[in-house]
């Protein structure tokens, strides 16, 4: 099964669900003080890092803030939150990386992760992840933070299948999550950002408590933004484990290389996910 359509194949706002609460302002450049926080927090990448990864200048990283946002309210009892953007003060320019699916599994990347500290959110599928999980593994362990997150079995478009299929879809990937990492994830994503009220009921049951959507999403050279030409704050960014076949000849390198070259153009911090949540 190709999984090449699962940040592109659908509407970008339909997919990314509601609209943001917050919307961008002036910017604020990072402290030197918070930025020495965030490097002690993520791991300190090597001085010379960044230029090896093609980089002009050390990437900036969030200290996790000292209280979280407010996020929104959950649909209704017994559902979990869906989040998109992250509710940040309007001059807090920091963003958060998400890699989706699991079908390529570069080496390079692994240690361009590793070197630059990126704090990655993984939605792993069974079905293309679980080739080598061990991969994913070292991704986890690299000293950055980064973590491992749920992205069904076999990425369907969860909107065409009945409740029990659903249910199935999330808790049997957590299960063999759990299994292999040591840890049942609490966050999970819906192929395609498609979801409906069984969506929804079958993760609460099966052990979320948040749906985690996007509001940009990485191509093979620039993002594709659900609103506007720009980053805004708090916006969850969107990426794929994709190799060469799926990025017309690319490497996940370049792609990932000018994913962060943007985000620095646009004077953001990458932050942890997880410590906004």
């Amino acid at each position: 099964m190709s999984l090449s359509g699962c940040g592109n194949s659908v509407d970008p706002i339909e997919r990314l669900g509601r609209k943001a609460t917050q919307t961008g302002g002036p910017s604020a450049s990072p402290s030197a003080k918070a930025s020495a926080a965030a490097s002690a927090q993520a791991g300190t990448p090597g001085d010379e890092a960044y230029r090896k990864w093609g980089l002009t200048a050390p990437l900036q990283y969030a200290p996790k803030p000292a209280q979280k946002p407010q996020l929104p309210k959950p649909a209704g009892p017994g559902k979990p939150v869906v989040v998109d953007r992250i509710p940040v003060a309007p001059n807090d320019k920091v963003v958060f990386l998400t890699f989706d699916d699991g079908a390529e599994k570069d080496p390079e990347f692994l240690r361009m992760a590793a070197d630059l500290k990126l704090p990655i959110s993984m939605f792993l599928t069974d079905n293309v992840a679980s080739s080598d999980y061990g991969y994913f593994e070292k991704l986890r362990d690299n000293g950055s933070n980064s973590t491992v997150n749920n992205h069904t079995l076999t990425h369907p478009n969860m909107r065409t299948l009945s409740f029990a299929a659903q249910k199935n879809e999330i808790c049997g990937q957590q299960e063999r999550l759990q299994k292999r990492f040591g840890k049942r994830p609490v966050l999970f994503r819906p192929p395609f950002g498609n979801y409906n009220d069984d969506t929804l009921k079958a993760a609460s049951e099966c052990g979320i408590n948040t749906v985690v959507l996007w509001r940009a999403s990485m191509q093979i050279n620039d993002f594709q933004y659900a609103e506007g030409s720009a980053l805004k704050p708090g916006d969850i960014v969107l990426a794929h484990f994709r190799g060469p076949s799926e990025l017309k000849g690319a490497t996940e390198i370049h792609m990932v290389t000018k994913m962060l070259q943007h985000i620095q153009e646009q004077g953001y911090q990458v932050g942890r996910l997880e410590d906004y949540l």
